[in-house]
């Protein structure tokens, strides 16, 4: 697949009608709610249009704008994040709060590829294989997910990428009556907001992008890169837990707890754990998901040494719940759609190998590396091999040219998007200025460190820009 030649031009214009107003209405205790309207292909802009659903929280005091937010996923609803508030009382009183589920995603037009049985038949299954039934398990599923997609999601599969996602929020400036973004993307959404600079320069006010993804390197070099991340994150953890008076692990030092863990998924891939709540066999694949979930929030390492206690007696029902939070799946035991719009995202975004082989050997390659979670990590790509359709703009080279200085923030032990990815990040944006987090979990920005959220907060009200090189 082509790729865009970096700094290609912006489009003169947004292609939302120059009248299109946001109708709002009470929603979400205390929120307002309003659909906008976009084209579902941007080439067509007078063509089919699908529905974005945004929620707002006005500004409580002398108002600047729209701080514009994204939680990440791909596939994490921006509805939801918008309840929870999550930012400090200056930016509250300063900007109205702005969140919106981004296409395909949530309460937008949504892209469904399969039904929620099948969803937990995916993700059920074994996703470090070691036999040639196991791994012809995990093809055979990995084809069933794409091809429900292309039956099932129609026309919206081809146009749900970053890309589109980006023009659709740059509507949604326009229709806000903002003039420039003011955007505050964690995770993913540092992706969305840095495709967003480099397809409307001119139009960045600020942007803060926390949890960065490198967009310069492949999609397995950052499966692979992640699965290290989780590795560290662990690390840290088991350091942690040595000082307090619950830690579960008989061993005492960190690479003997890591065995202990090891052992634990093992035995899990041939022995499942019980389950306390529902009909699903606790295999490794579940075990796994469990054990990275609090891994983003050092708040929550409390809750993985309990569960890693009950779970090396054999119950993983605490596990299991914390992987229901990253998947989403509800406390009913419904499903929202995000494991099926953060596959979709990736897969449209970026250019994944299409031969089994591929996975085989990166698999191996990250276990070296990520000894838990590299082959896990790696196998949960495999749909993408088979999937029907690909960007013109996977792989989007950025540099965001021209555009206003932007904030990149990275955590030293975050677990999912890696700090060099920040430093990387920062370095390939024209403008991007770096703060550095010594601290643990998954982003940095209202997470307790009083210098960041200093430094987050003069940013975006008073574009003051920390100094390169600032370390919190």
């Amino acid at each position: 697949m082509a790729l865009l030649a970096a700094g290609c031009s912006a489009p003169e214009a947004s292609s939302s009608p120059p009248d299109q107003a946001l109708s709002w209405t009470p929603c979400h205790e205390g929120l307002q709610c309003a659909t906008l309207a976009v084209p579902l292909d941007y080439d067509r802009p007078d063509g089919e249009k699908i529905e974005i659903a945004v929620a707002k929280l006005p500004a409580t005091g002398d108002r600047i704008g729209s701080l514009l937010i994204n939680p990440g996923g791909p596939g994490g609803s921006g509805i939801e994040y918008v309840r929870d508030s999550p930012v400090s009382d200056k930016l509250r009183q300063r900007f109205d709060l702005v969140g919106f589920d981004p296409r395909g995603v949530g309460e937008s037009t949504p892209l469904r590829c399969l039904s929620e049985p099948e969803v937990e038949s995916y993700l059920s299954l074994d996703m470090t294989p070691d036999t040639p039934e196991e791994e012809a398990a995990m093809v055979a599923g990995a084809k069933k997910f794409a091809a429900g997609c292309q039956k099932n999601a129609g026309s919206l599969l081809a146009h749900v990428g970053t890309a589109d996602a980006a023009r659709d929020m740059d509507v949604l400036r326009e229709a806000l009556g903002d003039e420039k973004l003011t955007y505050l993307g964690k995770s993913y959404g540092t992706y969305l907001g840095a495709v967003y600079a480099q397809l409307f320069p001119d139009r960045v006010r600020a942007l803060v992008l926390d949890g960065a993804i490198d967009p310069r390197i492949s999609a397995l070099e950052l499966n692979e890169v992640q699965a290290k991340g989780f590795e560290v994150a662990m690390r840290a953890f088991v350091a942690d837990c040595f000082t307090t008076d619950d830690c579960p692990f008989s061993s005492r030092t960190v690479e003997g707890a890591l065995d202990e863990i090891s052992r634990l998924l093992q035995r899990a891939d041939l022995l499942p754990l019980r389950n306390q709540t529902d009909s699903r066999v606790i295999n490794d694949t579940w075990a796994a998901f469990g054990v990275i979930t609090p891994l983003y929030d050092r708040g929550s390492w409390e809750i993985l040494r309990g569960a890693l206690r009950e779970a090396f007696a054999g119950d993983g029902t605490q596990l299991l719940r914390m992987a229901d939070v990253l998947l989403g799946r509800r406390i009913d035991g419904s499903w929202t759609n995000q494991t099926e719009a953060n596959k979709a995202v990736n897969c449209v975004d970026h250019a994944y190998p299409a031969e089994v082989a591929d996975y085989e050997s990166a698999a191996k390659e990250a276990a070296e590396v990520a000894p838990r979670f590299g082959q896990f990590v790696m196998w949960d790509s495999l749909a993408c091999a088979y999937w029907p359709s690909r960007s013109a703009e996977a792989d989007l080279k950025i540099n965001a040219a021209g555009a206003a200085p932007i904030l990149v923030v990275g955590t030293t032990r975050d677990p999912a998007t890696p700090y060099e990815w920040a430093e990387a990040l920062a370095s390939e944006l024209e403008s991007g200025v770096l703060l550095s987090y010594d601290g643990d979990g998954h982003t940095a920005y209202q997470t307790g460190s009083t210098c960041v959220d200093g430094a987050v907060d003069g940013y975006l009200t008073d574009l003051v820009v920390p100094e390169e090189g600032t370390r919190c």
